[in-house]
C-alpha cells in the first residue's frame, strides 16, 4: 500500500544510528523524499546536533552508544519540545514503545526488519502529530506495559543511567569521566552508590542490570 506523506513545508530530518552502513542506506532512501540535514552515530552527538540544527524530525535507534536513544530523546525534548521522533529498532519489547510514548508524546516506533513503507507511514503520522506504533507490537502488550514503563523510568537518575550504560559498554574510568565532564573520583562515587542501591556486586552485575534496564543490547541493530 502506498503511503501518502503530509506536506509540512520541507521538514528537516536528523538521523542517528550506531551502524554507519545502515544509516547510509537510510539516508539515501529517505533523501529521495525528505531533506536530511545531519547524521550521527551516538546519543551524545545526537543531543548536540539536535540542539545545533533543530530538525523537525529525528529518526533514531534505541541502542546508541554513550547515551541510549530513549534518554537522548528525553533530553532533547526538554530543550526542544517541538522536535518529533521516529524510533527504528530490532527490539520487539512493547515496554520500550510505551516508555517512549509516555514521555515524548506522539512518536513513531518501527522495527528495522519491517522498515520501508511502514517507516514512511510512521513519519507521516508524527508530522500530523499522531503516534504510530508498528502493528507487530500487540495492542494488549502496549496497554499492559504503560504502568511498568513509567515505574522503570524512575528507578535511576539521569546521571546514574549514564554511569551504568558507559560502564556496561566497557569504557574505562578515564573515558567515562571525560564523556560526562566530571572527575574520575566522582565516577567512582556514583558507581559505588549505584552498586549499593541496586545490590550490584561486580562489573558483570552492572552489565546484566544495564541489559534489564534496556540501556544496552546484546545483539547489534
Amino acid at each position: 500500500m502506498e503511503c501518502v506523506l503530509a506536506n509540512r513545508n520541507d521538514p528537516r530530518f536528523l538521523l542517528a544510528d550506531a551502524h554507519p552502513m545502515f544509516t547510509e542506506v537510510l539516508r539515501v532512501y529517505l533523501g529521495e523524499t525528505f531533506r536530511i540535514i545531519g547524521v550521527v552515530s551516538d546519543g551524545r552527538a545526537l543531543v548536540a546536533e539536535a540542539m545545533r540544527l533543530r530538525p523537525d524530525v529525528i529518526i533514531l535507534g534505541i541502542r546508541l552508544p554513550l547515551l541510549n536513544g530513549l534518554d537522548a530523546a528525553r533530553r532533547i525534548k526538554v530543550q526542544a519540545p517541538n522536535i518529533k521522533f521516529v524510533f527504528l529498532t530490532m527490539n520487539e519489547d512493547p515496554n520500550l514503545a510505551a516508555a517512549a510514548a509516555l514521555e515524548l508524546g506522539p512518536i513513531g516506533f518501527v522495527l528495522k526488519r519491517s522498515a520501508g513503507q511502514e517507516l514512511l507511514k510512521a513519519i507521516d503520522h508524527v508530522l500530523h502529530r499522531k503516534p504510530y506504533i508498528t502493528p507487530r507490537l500487540r495492542a494488549g502488550n502496549w496497554v499492559s506495559t504503560k504502568t511498568r514503563a513509567r515505574q522503570s523510568s524512575k528507578e535511576m537518575t539521569a546521571r546514574q543511567k549514564d554511569i551504568v550504560q558507559l560502564h556496561a559498554e566497557g569504557r574505562p574510568l578515564k573515558e567515562i569521566a571525560g564523556v560526562l565532564g566530571i572527575s574520575e573520583k566522582t565516577v567512582e562515587f556514583h558507581k559505588h552508590k549505584i552498586q549499593i542501591s541496586f545490590d550490584l556486586r561486580s562489573n558483570a552485575d552492572i552489565v546484566l542490570f544495564a541489559l534489564k534496564q534496556g540501556l544496552i543490547s546484546i545483539s547489534p541493530q
